[in-house]
């Protein structure tokens, strides 16, 4: 870093707030694919994502969940969002 440069970051960081729960990209990244919707709720079903309503666990996500193969990671994260929507994610102090 030059002397010219400040040494505080340019954006302010927050304290960091606790969100529960996972984020889907995690969950979906542990898996490989082409996947059965059967084997991922076997795999992953009690892993808790996040959602803009608040964590969810995937087995009850995926029951809602048409889809029953997914040929790529993109298309089960795709599906899933589907389901949970997008949109910011509320932290335990909301």
């Amino acid at each position: 870093m030059s002397d010219d440069e400040d040494e505080e970051p340019a954006v302010t960081l927050g304290e960091k707030t606790p969100v529960e729960g996972a984020p889907l990209a995690r969950v979906s990244s542990r898996l490989t694919w082409p996947k059965e919707k059967s084997e991922i709720d076997r795999l992953e079903g009690d892993s808790v994502v996040r959602t803009p309503d608040g964590p969810r666990e995937l087995s009850n996500v995926l029951e809602e969940v048409d889809e029953t193969y997914f040929q790529r990671r993109q298309e089960f994260e795709g599906e899933v969002r589907d389901v949970i929507g997008t949109g910011p994610v509320p932290t335990a102090d909301d």
